[in-house]
């Protein structure tokens, strides 16, 4: 029997290109069996399609009771649109659909990101995992029928022109842009642009693909994405991210710790809240505890350092919306 004790808390992993969320899930529970952990409960933060890459939080044991919580996190993407054509599937992946020989100035790249900026209706991708009658749009879409998926309403907090396209290796967004005309200028020649890569921020149910189709047609022309990194996930940022490589360490016996950030990490800006010995088991009985002299709101319930619950204060009652085994 191991030694080791059940990790609980996040991995952070930089999933490259074409592994699948699930798949990434896999690797992890791999490494820990490899690496001599006990078997431990893992699930994911938000799906990253295979083509995307980047932040994708894992969480470890107790903190897959937080996973809810950061699927309806926001997120950050960086995205290059490819001008000229739109793909079925919005992305590299697809067929191509409609093509456009306009390519748009970047002027009015720049300046469309404005229109595209606060609670926004799209639609999603038809090759996507939302449900229509009760199956997968994309197993919809593969089998050629005709998908047809409501429009929603999402919140894009902003949405900022970066540069030229960040797939080209080697190519900085900033260095490319420096020594430009002023695009507002009107004596500045007019510069078009065959691709162009933006950083949004978005709020949970935002497609990106969708953003870049609707994107693309409002300037007159068509597009599809062709690179997609999420660069922040919650809380979780990509510096805080590890390669495959170094998840693979941990399976060969590398410990843990230097990598797996506490569970309260995926509760950023949710205050703690001190509990005694009583206090502290009534939460762990499920029992409601009163005559708390904090402000109403959602907290982090500890006793000492070990996490008790998730915990709901109104008018000095608490109440466990979620409870911690420790």
């Amino acid at each position: 029997m191991s030694d080791l004790a059940q990790p609980h808390g996040w991995l952070i992993l930089d999933k490259p290109r074409g592994l699948g969320s699930t798949q990434a899930v896999g690797a992890v529970k791999r490494n820990l069996r490899e690496g001599g952990y006990p078997k431990t409960k893992v699930g994911h933060g938000g799906t990253l399609d295979p083509l995307a890459e980047g932040v994708l939080p894992i969480a470890l044991g107790e903190a897959t009771k937080l996973s809810g919580r950061m699927l309806d996190s926001d997120k950050t993407y960086e995205f290059t649109i490819q001008f000229g054509e739109e793909t079925d599937t919005l992305d590299t992946e697809g067929e191509v659909i409609a093509t456009s020989d306009r390519r748009p100035p970047l002027a009015a790249i720049a300046a469309i990101c404005e229109h595209f900026t606060g609670e926004i209706e799209q639609i999603p991708p038809k090759y996507s995992a939302l449900k229509v009658d009760g199956k997968r749009a994309y197993d919809l879409a593969r089998a050629g029928e005709d998908v047809e998926l409501e429009t929603r309403r999402v919140m894009i907090h902003s949405l900022e022109f970066l540069g030229p396209d960040l797939s080209q290796e080697g190519v900085s967004p900033f260095d490319t842009t420096l020594g430009r005309p002023d695009p507002y200028d009107p004596q500045a020649p007019l510069e078009l642009a065959d691709s162009v890569t933006l950083v949004v921020q978005v709020s949970k149910g935002t497609y990106i693909r969708s953003l870049a189709r609707d994107i693309a047609r409002a300037l007159g022309t068509v597009g599809h994405v062709t690179y997609l990194r999420r660069t922040k996930a919650g809380p979780f940022t990509e510096d805080q991210a590890i390669s495959l490589d170094n998840l693979n360490e941990i399976g060969k016996g590398a410990p843990i710790k230097d990598h797996l950030l506490s569970l309260e990490a995926g509760l950023d800006g949710i205050p703690a809240l001190a509990l005694d010995q009583n206090s502290a088991q009534a939460a762990r009985q499920g029992r409601v505890v009163s005559d708390l002299p904090h402000p109403d709101g959602l907290y982090f319930a500890k006793l000492e350092e070990t996490p008790v619950a998730l915990v709901e204060l109104d008018g000095g009652m608490m109440k466990v919306v979620r409870g911690f085994n420790f």
